[in-house]
This record gives structure tokens, C-alpha cells and sequence, in this order.
């Protein structure tokens, strides 16, 4: 008998110790999950509608009267200055969110743009996807990127946009360290994709455009569709005008009234507006994530669209 409870006991003792490590193991798995949502939870600002409603000035929501001009991924040495030459001739400033790398290996590109009167942002150093925690590495690549970008261009950056408009908690730290404001956008051209023109581009961005409204586009094929940029230098003097006729001004963010303590606001309670004027018409595909309908079964963008 006695020999049987001791059996017995240790057979207990041994099953509870396999369940005390299933649960250490356990809560060891599930660390990094949990470390990974902390880190990817803000990004749900994303989702155009939630961020448009919720939080305006992530957005780029600015004054009624106004819509800020953005373009990303530049410099490029071939494609940037057919844009600056486009905006010189339609007496329009913009802002472009650059890459640390591109202006590194093209300082006179990065340079002209603040030259003609341009304001010049921070896109990141390279264009990567920022999936699990690095916030060491964010911190330093967001860093960095604004000290080339000052450097070149004798100006510290104020705008920080990150690449594919994944504003992790980790990117948001590090612009913050590195003195930025984070800046999404409201309406943009899908301009990177391989069947880009000229007239769908302008569509895209009149189907989203109100006033107070930030647009992006991109001046170069960095990270888009071979050649891309050339739909969106056709359809520039159409969007512009288009605003114009809409009797919005049109330039960069630093004159579009966007509110630097709402944007931190929208991203600490993301855990992640509607202006006066809008304009433009069209049949909207099932795959665009511009519509309100449908932006809230977006779980995460495409990561073969990049911003």
C-alpha cells in the first residue's frame, strides 16, 4: 500500500511539474506575440476611414481651404527633377517625405528640392517592412535619416511619414526622439502600381480629395512599378487644377494647419473629416481601401503597394 501511494504521489508530482512548464512554456510563446501587437497596434491607423474620423491631423487633415501636396520614396536623380520642374511651372510647393539612403546617394537631388522652395521630410532610411519589434534600429535609421536629410539640405526636417504608412509604436517613439510629427494622408493616386496613367491617378485622388485633404503621390519608381512615376507627372497639372477649380490652395503640409497635439493623441489611442469641398466621381473597385464601407475589413495593407 505504502509503496502504491508513493507511486502515486510521485506520478502527481511529475504531472503537475509537466503542467507547471506547459504553462512557463506557454507565457514564453506568447511573449513576443504580445511584444509584436504592442508594437504593431498603432499602425491600425492605417485604415483611412478610422484615421479620417478619429484622428484628422495623423491624417494630414489641415484647413478647409487647403490641400497639402506630398509626394514619397525620392530622391531620384532620373525621375525628382521632371517633378520639380512640373511644380516650378505650376507655382506650386510641396512636401517630400525622402529616404535617408536616396539622399545619401543623391545630395543634389535632396538639396534642389529645399532650393526651390520645397519641404523636405523623412520617409525612413531604407523602404522595409516593419512587421516585429526593432525599436533600437528605428530609432537609430529614423535618426539618422533626419541628420542626412538636415545636412543636405541645411534644414531640419519636420515631417515624418513611414513607409507603407505602418506607424508602429517603435517608429512613432523614434520620430518622436528624433523631433518629428508623424503625417499620413487622405487621399492618394495608387500611382505605384504597374497599370498606372495619367487619368487614373487623377481619378484616385479626386475620388478621396476634400478640403483640409493631404495627397500622396510619388516621384519616382523606388518601390513602385517600373516607371510608374510617369502616370503621376502626366496627371500633376490636372490634380492641381482640379483643386484650384475646387477653390482650394494647393502646397506643402508647413502651410496646411495640421495639429501637432492631435497627432500624438491619434496615435497614443490607436494603441493605433470631412472638409468643405470635395470633388470628383468614380466607380470605386472592390480593392480600394479608400472606401469607408470597406476600410474596416482591411486587417493590414498590401505590402506590394508601398506608400
Amino acid at each position: 500500500m505504502g509503496q502504491s501511494l508513493h507511486a502515486g504521489h510521485a506520478g502527481h508530482v511529475g504531472h503537475a511539474g509537466h503542467a507547471g512548464r506547459a504553462v512557463v512554456y506557454a507565457v514564453a510563446a506568447a511573449a513576443p506575440v504580445a511584444a509584436a501587437l504592442a508594437h504593431i497596434g498603432p499602425a491600425a491607423t492605417w485604415l483611412p476611414g478610422l484615421r479620417r474620423r478619429r484622428f484628422p491631423a495623423l491624417a494630414g487633415q489641415g484647413g478647409p481651404g487647403h490641400v497639402a501636396l506630398t509626394f514619397d520614396d525620392g530622391p531620384d536623380p532620373v525621375s525628382t527633377p521632371h517633378f520639380l520642374d512640373a511644380l516650378d511651372a505650376l507655382g506650386v510647393r510641396a512636401t517630400f517625405f525622402v529616404l535617408g539612403e536616396n539622399v545619401s546617394r543623391h545630395p543634389a537631388v535632396a538639396g534642389e528640392m529645399a532650393r526651390r522652395g520645397h519641404e523636405v521630410g523623412v520617409h525612413g532610411w531604407a523602404h522595409d517592412r516593419p512587421w516585429w519589434p526593432a525599436p533600437l534600429r528605428d530609432a537609430r535609421e529614423v535618426l539618422r535619416a533626419a541628420q542626412v536629410v538636415g545636412e543636405v539640405t541645411g534644414r531640419s526636417p519636420t515631417w515624418y511619414r513611414p513607409p507603407y504608412g505602418i506607424l508602429t509604436s517603435g517608429r512613432w517613439a523614434a520620430a518622436r526622439r528624433a523631433g518629428l510629427r508623424p503625417v499620413l494622408w487622405t487621399a492618394w493616386g495608387k500611382d505605384w502600381r504597374h497599370d498606372a496613367t495619367p487619368a487614373s491617378v487623377r481619378a484616385n485622388v479626386a475620388a478621396d480629395l476634400r478640403g483640409g485633404g493631404t495627397i500622396l503621390l510619388h516621384d519616382t519608381d523606388h518601390a513602385s512599378a517600373p516607371g510608374s512615376w510617369r502616370a503621376t507627372l502626366g496627371a500633376l497639372p490636372d490634380v492641381v487644377r482640379d483643386c484650384r477649380e475646387a477653390g482650394l490652395a494647393v502646397g506643402p503640409l508647413g502651410e496646411h494647419g495640421t495639429g501637432g497635439a492631435a497627432v500624438a493623441a491619434g496615435v497614443r489611442a490607436a494603441g493605433a473629416v470631412h472638409g468643405t469641398h470635395r470633388f470628383g466621381h468614380r466607380r470605386r473597385d472592390s480593392r480600394s481601401v479608400m472606401e469607408d464601407s470597406d476600410d474596416q475589413r482591411a486587417a493590414a495593407p498590401d505590402p506590394s503597394c508601398p506608400p
